[in-house]
């Protein structure tokens, strides 16, 4: 069996929520008070009997409408439902443990535990008195602390909740749910054998050997550690005898004293005696650290990250023990639940990595049978699989849920693909607010700067600009297709180059062109434009827009910087090709020169010689400032290498807008497509 599913209501920042869960791993991911805590927090209601079952004013999600208010005091619910598992032998105990809870007895079989905290049916008509004049939700929260938070109770239902039927504790208490928060005191919790964790352990595991021969009967096992707790009582009674030979003077001198007090009389002497038995001795053991140099340490001066680590595998340990039905019979656990919030705290990327290796091993060993995890980590999200990711995030006032494994449907091939692109830098995605796909590096180290100049943040907004390494956004778009119910809704802008082509009528393929080449020699040539996101153009889409070029005079991202600004000698950086000449063709545009002028700057190459015979044949709609502007554009998209170009460009941006406000400051404008998707995304 394994929890599949978690319906909240009216609990903290959860309206109403159902969220589907995983038989193994489950990754809670989200954006920082998307709720992933109060979701652990919430399972743990019902499933940890250490955790608090009276809920105060604050655990209320305060979002509830004031007609509703006054209508009914209100409740916070909390259901789980269980299923059977795929390969679940129906003669095991997780059956057993449900059935007085099943809502769906055929396969697979289904049952239900809902947690309520409600105002007893006996104060609904005071309530209703008190709160039917308050003109405010906050004057409703305040009746409510003042005069009834004190009468709340609670009550865990097994089945249908209609029926109102308590779930019994004792098939609760099959339920091993164990939790260890972010900020969490290790080294108080379990690094001498005094402590009951590791004592637990210790006495689980002494003597396993014997324990875990399959080979041997239980009656010969019980004998052979018998015989074994005889040997250490005999070896324990030698040193007490030592003890007490090197005590003998000694203790007669304690003892004097004793007698001159009065506290020897009735003819009573206190002595000393005892025995020690190897549970007993257990609190001499400590955890240490050995190296192969045999130099030893204590654990405690390890740093939080590796003892973490320890303690969660001494902590699987215990979970192994109390579910083990030889050793603790009837009491043994049926379901080990580890929940783990925010497993990076303590741990650095590559130890990230091994820690939910070592996870997937002891659920594969059956040690744990289901896990949760909440995580901001990039790093984690990049080693686990999409079907194991569950992201949470906030739509205006309402915590929503999204499947990223769901929401492909069929189609694999996508899903193949964007499982293998999220790396730690590129799975930034699934946290951010809002994002910007862009086709290269260009953007992505760039679109930053560019918001910057026209006055935003992207940071502040919370957005990500993600690089998908080409025309490959149709992939990640399924991830926040609002129109999916499993999609995490988010506003998405692709940012895609328009690239005009041709090919000869008589050719095959088809090669890149300029734009002042488009649609001209239409006897000789076929033409084509990047038409491939036009779906999403602006207002097509509830979530998504497109934005490239204008169709007529655009190419490329490097092209369309130059069209925007033709005489920004600053975007002239080191690692360009023929910088002189492009320099020259900025100055004679800057002077006003002609277009002729500017054609006689450029050197003789068979490139050049294209462009100029290309812009001559251009014969309507183009005026001179355009094709001056064009054949600078061309020049420097064909001088630039586009990676170090963009680092280069990056540097000398920033360094310009930092002197703003002084005569050093050069005026850059960012292209306008590139603005307006940054409007469209910083619009709240």
């Amino acid at each position: 069996m394994y929890i599949s599913k978690l319906q909240i209501n009216n609990y903290r920042n959860f309206s109403d929520i159902v969220i589907n869960f995983n038989d193994g791993i489950n990754a809670i991911i989200g954006h920082n008070n998307a709720g992933k805590s109060n979701l652990i927090k919430a399972l743990s209601i019902i499933f940890d009997p250490a955790t608090k079952k009276q809920l105060e004013i604050d655990d209320f999600n305060k979002y509830i409408p004031l007609e509703k208010l006054k209508a009914e005091p209100p409740k916070i619910t909390i259901a789980v439902t269980i299923m059977q598992s795929k390969d679940e032998d129906l003669m095991s105990d997780d059956l057993v443990t449900v059935s007085n809870w099943l809502i769906k007895l055929e396969e697979p079989y289904e049952a239900q535990l809902t947690y309520e905290f409600f105002l007893p049916t006996k104060e609904h008509s005071k309530y209703i008195s008190l709160v039917q004049t308050s003109t405010s939700t906050q004057e409703v929260w305040k009746i409510i602390q003042e005069e009834f938070i004190r009468l709340y109770t609670y009550k865990i239902w097994g089945g249908n909740p209609i029926n109102q039927v308590t779930a019994d504790g004792e098939s609760l208490q099959k339920f091993d749910f164990q939790f260890l928060d972010a900020i969490r005191d290790v080294e108080r919790d379990m690094f001498t054998g005094k402590n009951t964790l590791l004592k637990n352990v210790l006495d689980f595991f002494m003597d396993y050997n014997i324990k875990s021969n399959d080979n041997v009967s239980k009656e010969e096992k019980l004998l052979a550690i018998k015989v074994k707790k005889q040997e250490f009582s005999t070896a324990a009674d030698t040193l007490l005898s030592k003890l007490h030979e090197r005590m003998t003077e000694g203790k007669q001198q304690i003892l004097s004293y004793a007698k001159e007090v009065g506290a020897s009389f009735d003819k009573s002497i206190p002595n000393f005696d005892g025995s020690i038995s190897d549970i007993e001795l257990y609190s001499a053991l400590k955890l240490i650290v050995e190296y192969e140099t045999g130099i030893k340490i204590p654990v405690s001066n390890n740093g939080l990250g590796y003892n973490n680590l320890i303690y969660i595998s001494l902590l699987l340990s215990k979970m192994q023990v109390d579910s083990d039905g030889k050793y603790l019979g009837s009491n043994a656990k049926v379901f080990p639940i580890l929940s783990i919030e925010e497993p990076e705290a303590h741990l650095h990327p590559s130890m990230q990595h091994q820690f939910l290796k070592f996870l997937r091993k002891n659920r594969f060993q059956n040690k744990v049978r289901q896990i949760f995890i909440t995580t901001h980590s990039t790093h984690i999200t990049s080693s686990i699989s999409l079907d194991e990711m569950i992201c949470l995030y906030k739509d205006k006032d309402k915590t929503c849920v999204g499947y990223p494994g769901k929401v492909f449907g069929s189609n694999e091939k996508s899903k193949k693909y964007v499982q293998r692109f999220l790396d730690a830098t590129k799975s930034d995605m699934l946290f951010s607010e809002k994002v910007i796909l862009v086709e290269g590096i260009a953007e992505q180290l760039l679109l930053s700067i560019f918001a910057q100049y026209n006055g935003l943040s992207l940071e502040e907004k919370h957005v990500s600009v993600v690089n998908v390494g080409g025309r490959y956004f149709n992939h990640f778009l399924y991830l926040f297709d609002s129109r999916n119910p499993f999609a995490i809704k988010r506003k998405v802008v692709c940012l895609t180059d328009i690239d005009p082509e041709r090919k000869q009528k008589s050719g095959t393929n088809f090669t890149k062109c300029y734009p002042f080449e488009l649609n001209v020699e239409i006897g000789v040539y076929d033409f084509q434009q990047n038409t491939y996101l036009d779906i999403y153009e602006e207002n097509k889409h509830p979530n998504i827009a497109s934005f490239t070029q204008d169709k007529k005079y655009g190419k490329t991202f490097e092209y369309e910087l130059i069209l925007a600004n033709p005489s920004l000698e600053l975007l002239i950086t080191d690692s360009i090709d023929n910088a002189d000449e492009i320099k020259r063709l900025m100055e004679a545009y800057k002077n006003g020169q002609s277009l002729s002028k500017l054609e006689s700057l450029l050197r003789n190459s068979k490139e050049n010689t294209r462009i100029i015979e290309a812009i001559n044949k251009i014969e309507n709609g183009w005026e001179d400032d355009d094709k001056k502007k064009a054949i600078i554009a061309a020049r420097y998209l064909n001088s630039v290498g586009k990676g170090e170009n963009a680092l280069e460009l990056a540097y000398v941006l920033q360094e310009n807008l930092a002197k703003k406000g002084t005569n050093e400051f050069k005026e850059f404008k960012v292209p306008g497509y590139i603005s307006k998707a940054i409007e469209w995304v910083c619009k709240e």
